[in-house]
């Protein structure tokens, strides 16, 4: 795109406070932008910012040409809507996948969304370039935060289970051959809940303290489940970086549409 049309995608990143570990992640993102090509600009308001200045900062971005996708760095702070701020991004820049439309057509049959978000999106790319045969296979959803990634999984499997608030949780696991859980529970998920050769996606991702120091913990107990699982992903290392590589593939899907590009132009 460079080369040809002296174009770079832009991405334009919204951080409301000093939350350290958003501040975290939008470095590590800014960073994978640089390494890729694509521009990014970080916009910082104030934790004590009105909703009103918030999205006044959208519809500039909303505006910018150059911006081509823009992302919400969240959680917000708890006074301010996550849902109209998201609600406000323009479809065409919702590069993150959450604005309704982008959902709604997600959910809907015969109908596909400019952007699927980025994590459930990582999560089938996981399987795709594993080469797990995903139609044909049970799979399992674990977590209070699982419908987006449900979609995608009934999409491509015969048969799918969702265990959101189960009593007896693995009765159900032990059936997956496919299990993504996504709850945000360290070590939850303990060996006796798989069966032997199930395919473990690790989306959970929580900080723990302890005699040991602090570290990044997912939900799924990796020494316990490593002796079942034919494969699983790891925390951190997993899902995460896959998770930010969907980010850029959809910013740079942006810049595309905009820029009626395609890499045979």
């Amino acid at each position: 795109m460079k080369n040809s049309i002296k174009k770079s995608p832009g991405l334009g990143i919204m951080l409301v406070g000093k939350r350290k570990d958003s501040q975290s992640f939008i470095h590590i993102k800014k960073k994978a932008c640089e390494e890729v090509g694509i521009i990014s600009e970080v916009v910082d308001l104030p934790e004590d910012c009105t909703e009103g200045e918030v999205l006044d900062v959208v519809s500039e971005l909303n505006h910018k040409e150059s911006v081509h996708g823009i992302l919400v760095q969240l959680p917000l702070p708890s006074h301010l809507s996550e849902q109209n701020i998201i609600n406000a991004v323009k479809v065409e820049k919702d590069v993150d996948g959450f604005h309704p439309v982008n959902i709604g057509n997600l959910a809907m049959m015969g109908r596909e969304p400019l952007f699927t978000p980025c994590a459930s999106k990582g999560c089938i790319e996981v399987l795709h370039r594993c080469g797990v045969e995903i139609m044909g296979k049970k799979a399992v959803v674990i977590g209070t935060n699982y419908r987006i990634t449900h979609f995608l999984v009934i999409a491509e499997t015969s048969c799918y289970s969702e265990c959101g608030t189960c009593i007896h949780p693995e009765e159900i696991t032990r059936e997956a051959d496919i299990l993504v859980s996504d709850v945000g529970v360290p070590n939850l998920v303990r060996g006796h809940w798989l069966k032997p050769g199930v395919v473990v996606i690790d989306m959970g991702s929580t900080l723990v303290t302890d005699s040991k120091g602090s570290r990044v913990t997912g939900d799924v107990c990796y020494e316990e489940a490593i002796l079942k699982a034919s494969l699983i992903t790891p925390v951190p290392g997993g899902v995460g970086p896959i998770t930010i590589s969907m980010l850029l593939y959809n910013t740079v899907e942006a810049a595309k549409r905009a820029y009626q590009w395609s890499e045979k132009s």
